[in-house]
């Protein structure tokens, strides 16, 4: 039985481990997981350089600069030139969807062609996932040489809140399964203290199971290692019925065998060294085990 506490504890500790350990996975993906979100947000902005830089030679223009990609929003961005410049709506619909095609932070987004000075839209469109959701007209009219300013809103994918939610959902879970965890052993600690006794006062018996005697109104008697593991689960449940099967199991697991009659035997042998005390016998259960019985 003791035997028994200690393997669901250690099999509850082992699993408390793998959770433990999973739980720390989940940590270390998640923070890659950010680190891989900060790659390929640096790598979207070299991308809307890259279609600023296409856009100036469709303009003609092979010599004036892109400037700096400006992040205005947390999913929004401008790119910005040195010089004036002319495009045709077409053109910069089919270079934007090209460009941001492999892009695996960009599924809806929103572009808008902005007058610099006063910001009016002179031109936009809308790129969704589900092309049925597309919006883009007026791609045929070319527009004037001018100073634009090319405004880009990617749909947020909720990459950080799910993250975090994530996060806190897997501290939570572990929360729960530390609580269970600890109950469970503070429950094996509370469990019955004599099953780390060695002397038992059954009736008017004394039995000693770490020195296998028996101490009957000062009449000692040894017992047997198995005559003793079977004294043993009786004392421990006074007035319980103990089924066959469980003394079986607990008497002879380790041994890889077990003998019906054997445990008859053994029963009989215990009743013959009890004899001298009338106030406790072994009586059977019909048809389900036997029974320690101490009398008042």
């Amino acid at each position: 039985m003791h035997h028994n506490g200690n393997f669901l504890f250690n099999k509850n500790r082992y699993i408390f481990g793998l959770i433990l350990l999973s739980f720390i996975s989940i940590i270390c993906v998640a923070f890659s997981w950010g680190d891989n979100d900060n790659f390929n947000i640096s790598r979207r902005e070299i991308l809307l350089r890259k279609i600023g830089h296409e856009l100036l030679l469709q303009s003609g223009d092979r010599t004036s600069r892109v400037l700096p990609v400006e992040k205005i929003a947390e999913n929004e961005y401008q790119i910005r030139f040195e010089r004036e410049l002319t495009f045709r709506p077409d053109s910069l619909v089919n270079t934007i969807k090209r460009s941001l095609v492999g892009d695996p932070l960009t599924s809806d987004y929103i572009v808008n062609v902005l007058k610099c000075g006063n910001s009016n839209i002179v031109y936009g469109f809308v790129i969704s996932n589900d092309k049925k959701d597309d919006i883009v007209a007026c791609r045929g009219r070319k527009q004037p040489t001018a100073c634009y300013t090319i405004d880009i809103k990617f749909k947020s994918r909720g990459i950080n809140t799910a993250k975090s939610g994530y996060l806190l959902g897997s501290i939570s879970f572990l929360a729960f399964v530390g609580i269970v965890f600890f109950r469970s052993v503070e429950q094996r600690k509370a469990f019955p203290k004599s099953h780390n006794i060695d002397m038992f006062t059954l009736g008017s018996t004394l039995f000693d199971s770490k020195n296998r005697k028996l101490t009957i109104n000062e009449y000692t008697t040894d017992l047997t290692g198995t005559e003793t593991r079977v004294l043993r689960i009786f004392a421990l449940s006074p007035n319980e019925v103990i089924e066959r099967s469980r003394l079986q199991k607990e008497i002879w697991e380790d041994e890889g065998v077990i003998v019906g009659r054997s445990l008859d035997m053994f029963i009989s042998k215990l009743r013959k060294k009890l004899e001298l005390d009338p106030s406790i016998k072994i009586i059977v259960i019909r048809g389900k085990g036997y029974k320690l019985e101490i009398g008042a």
